[in-house]
């Protein structure tokens, strides 16, 4: 058949979730057969998220080819086993930097080049590029920020001539909010035919309705709102608050969202979704009873989306250990040798989470210490692992002015450095190594049993590394290189063979960690996490 293209828009108030509708309907047609991909189209101008802090955008996701990302990548991947990459995710920043390399080049033959169509028609190929090259069957493509933004009328063009080129291919799902005044005691509809209004005025009819909402939207309500805003009856489905993300798959799947989809792009026969591993997964996440209580030590903590892939990669692990997550945040700048044994004593296990620069370092290695020094199950992810290295070289190797140059370019010891040909680079981002990989783990080491394999691929996004000239000495000490990269020879894995469970990874292991696919040095660590906490519990 002909590639479809469904397009997310969203009204309103913006993080209604449209990256979530995005990847619970790639999730039903995957499970249908279909070949099925999703991109993101955010409307600032910035190239990508890479240069952007976690305060501005939330956490920036690395795709295998090294493309950073917005955090919806990470969702399309966990709820679907695709691998997604640069063209997935595309800014205006990138649109307008292509039509004015391409201006500049003489492509456009001394025309005046404008918003339309030259700038529509870059959209319009970033949205038919994956149809073409990929195969698919499905192209979701998520529209960023809220129907009413200047940033996203460009797009929003490009989507209505698409609509009109496409006919039955193109479909359009509008994401809306339905607001609960509690002192009415009324749900009020009037947000979303404003909302629908001013997408038409742009010159789009949305096909679906998803209508998000705190409360139970009655079915007269939805008739009502079907009816103000030209839609079918049966194509406004709701998508109330869930206690988990991963329950909107099958509300959705059961509101026939997936159907409707189907029957408004004219495909027929289509096999009803196995969802059964999905169910599987639902299954441990409502059966499970006792919790895991894992300690994120970071300077994000504070911020809901700055950790998202190893908040998630966490709960999919402990899960499929029937156990609930009970996650703790704690602020690196806020731990100190005072308070370390209070906050850390209670955790079943810690996590040192990834960054850039020097605020709240020293409170990682205050926790690195005491949990080094107790044997709690620790995980140092990048910059984590990079703490480690650095409160071992202090703590054990005796080199009290250890660090990385990162941190203190004049250090005598720079266990953790840029490499040499790294030193002459200044473009931002230029010195990262960014994307998927190999790693060739030691035989027998905690790592290697983790995986089940000497050989893994795993994600990366950093710019210092372990520094060779110490490795030795580190190993001689108890720290053990396990995992390095078999062309370059840099470390990619350190651990502790003595502790229970004392691992640290340069790359970033969450990246890659889904809801079919849980990365497996995640399983492990909430496994020994667990058994920690019977052995607490039984002393």
């Amino acid at each position: 058949m002909d590639t479809k293209y469904i397009f997310v828009t969203g009204g309103v108030v913006s993080s209604l979730g449209k990256g979530i509708i995005s990847s619970s309907l790639a999730c039903l047609l995957k499970a249908r057969g279909f070949r099925v991909t999703i991109q993101k189209f955010d409307p600032y101008i910035n190239i990508d998220p890479g240069t952007l802090n976690p305060y501005e955008h939330g956490e920036c996701y690395v795709t295998v080819d090294g493309h950073e990302a917005d955090l919806d990548l990470g969702h399309y991947e966990r709820f679907t086993n695709i691998r997604t990459t640069r063209a997935n995710n595309i800014t205006s920043g990138r649109i307008f930097q292509n039509v004015i390399n391409k201006e500049r080049h003489g492509e456009y033959l001394g025309k005046t080049v404008q918003i339309v169509p030259h700038i529509t028609d870059e959209i319009k190929r970033n949205v038919k590029l994956l149809g073409k090259t990929g195969n698919f069957d499905f192209v979701i493509t998520e529209i960023g920020g809220t129907v009413g933004d200047i940033e996203s009328l460009p797009f929003l063009e490009a989507v209505r001539q698409l609509k009109w080129e496409l006919g039955d291919d193109a479909c359009c799902v509008h994401l809306t909010y339905v607001p609960y005044l509690g002192a009415a005691k009324e749900l009020k509809t009037k947000p979303t035919q404003h909302s629908v209004k001013q997408l038409q005025e742009v010159g789009i009819q949305p096909d679906i309705l998803v209508l998000r909402t705190e409360k139970d939207i009655p079915p007269e309500m939805r008739r009502k709102i079907a009816q103000f805003c030209n839609v079918a009856p049966d194509a406004v489905v709701q998508s109330a608050d869930a206690p988990s993300i991963y329950e909107v798959p099958v509300r959705m799947h059961r509101q026939h969202l997936d159907e409707i989809l189907l029957r408004i792009c004219n495909v027929n026969d289509a096999p009803e979704p196995d969802m059964e591993p999905w169910y599987k997964f639902l299954n441990h996440m409502v059966d499970a009873k006792e919790e895991v209580t894992i300690g994120l030590v970071g300077k994000y903590v504070e911020l809901q989306d700055a950790y998202k892939s190893i908040n998630e990669a966490l709960f999919q692990a402990a899960t499929y250990n029937d156990r609930k997550l009970k996650l703790i945040s704690i602020h690196s700048e806020q731990l100190h040798e005072g308070n370390v044994e209070e906050k850390l004593a209670p955790m079943d296990g810690v996590i040192i989470a990834p960054g850039f620069g020097s605020r709240g370092i020293e409170g990682k290695f205050v926790a690195l210490k005491w949990c080094r020094e107790h044997d709690i199950p620790t995980f140092g992810i990048c910059l984590g692992m990079q703490c480690m290295v650095i409160e071992f070289a202090r703590n054990v190797l005796g080199l009290r002015d250890a660090n990385s140059t990162e941190m203190q370019p004049s250090t005598p010891h720079n266990v953790i450095d840029l490499m040499e040909e790294q030193k002459s680079v200044t473009d931002m981002g230029g010195t990262m190594r960014l994307g998927a990989y190999d790693c060739t783990l030691r035989p027998g080491s905690r790592a290697a049993q983790a995986y089940g394999s000497e050989h893994v691929s795993e994600r990366h996004r950093h710019r210092f590394e372990f520094n060779n000239n110490y490795r030795a000495a580190f190993e001689e000490a108890g720290m053990k290189c396990v995992g390095e990269n078999p062309d370059t020879h840099l470390v990619e894995v350190v651990e502790i063979p003595e502790k229970r469970w004392f691992i640290g990874t340069q790359y970033h292991p969450e990246y890659s960690s889904t809801v079919l696919s849980p990365n497996p040095i995640f399983i492990d660590f909430i496994k020994t996490a667990i058994s920690f906490h019977e052995e607490k519990k039984n002393n």
